[in-house]
This record gives C-alpha cells, sequence and structure tokens, in this order.
C-alpha cells in the first residue's frame, strides 16, 4: 500500500483516505469537500478523528491512517494502518445490528448504541493494516 500523502484525499474509486498516525503534533484540515459533504479531519499519533457536515463519523485511539473509508446506507468499509492496536469507534445508524469483518473473517455481530456509534478494537501491533468492513445485519 503506499504511503498516505495527505491529510485527506479522494480515492479513484471514490472512496476516501485521511488521517497520518506519524504525525508528533495534532493537525487538522477543514471544509474537505467529497460526495457533495464537507469532511473535517483531525490527526496525529495519539487521535484520528473525522466528521462529516459537522457529524461523527469515525475515530481511533491511538491514530490511524484510513485508506479507500467507504460508507453506504449499509455500513462502511476501508483498509487501517497504526503502529499499536486501536479502538475505532464508527458512526453509523441508531440502534442498528452490523456484523464486523476483520481481514477476511466475521468477528460477529454487535448492536450500535442510541446515538449511532459503535466500538471496535483492533489489533495492528503486529498486523500493521488490517481491512475492516462493517455491514447491517
Amino acid at each position: 500500500m503506499a504511503e498516505q500523502k495527505d491529510l485527506i484525499q479522494n480515492e479513484a474509486d471514490g472512496s476516501l483516505s485521511f488521517g497520518d498516525h506519524t504525525l508528533a503534533e495534532k493537525t487538522k484540515l477543514e471544509d474537505f469537500e467529497h460526495g457533495g459533504d464537507l469532511y473535517k479531519v483531525k490527526t496525529f499519533r495519539d487521535i484520528t478523528k473525522l466528521e462529516k457536515n459537522g457529524l461523527f463519523v469515525y475515530e481511533s485511539v491511538p491514530g490511524t491512517t484510513v485508506t479507500h473509508f467507504s460508507e453506504t446506507t449499509d455500513g462502511v468499509s476501508c483498509t487501517i494502518k497504526g503502529e499499536s492496536d486501536a479502538q475505532i469507534t464508527l458512526g453509523l445508524a441508531d440502534d442498528t445490528e452490523y456484523e464486523v469483518f476483520v481481514g477476511d473473517g466475521s468477528v460477529g455481530k454487535m448492536k450500535t448504541n442510541l446515538g449511532g456509534k459503535l466500538a471496535i478494537s483492533l489489533e495492528l501491533e503486529d498486523a500493521g493494516e488490517v481491512s475492516l468492513s462493517v455491514k447491517k445485519a
């Protein structure tokens, strides 16, 4: 995988790539247009956060680099890279059950809370990067 060069960028396949887990200081970029929406990214080694039109979309602790992030009404898919294990929180539909896939396999079904947030732990330390897919069950 090629290294991410910008804090946020459009990909040829219509997806979005964002974040930089290697930055020592917090860096942000606002009003990035993608698909008619405005995105804001804040990122560095301790946290990566993405908002769309002022609403929560993605957060990781510690920071991560995310490539080919794609949202649909049925879920989210992307590839996540980091130096250590990360807690990922996604903003999805309220009170909805999703099946979570990490790499090639399902890790089970999870339900979002009333605010639509879903928390997932990813083991990145030894893997370096993993694919994540979350689909409505």
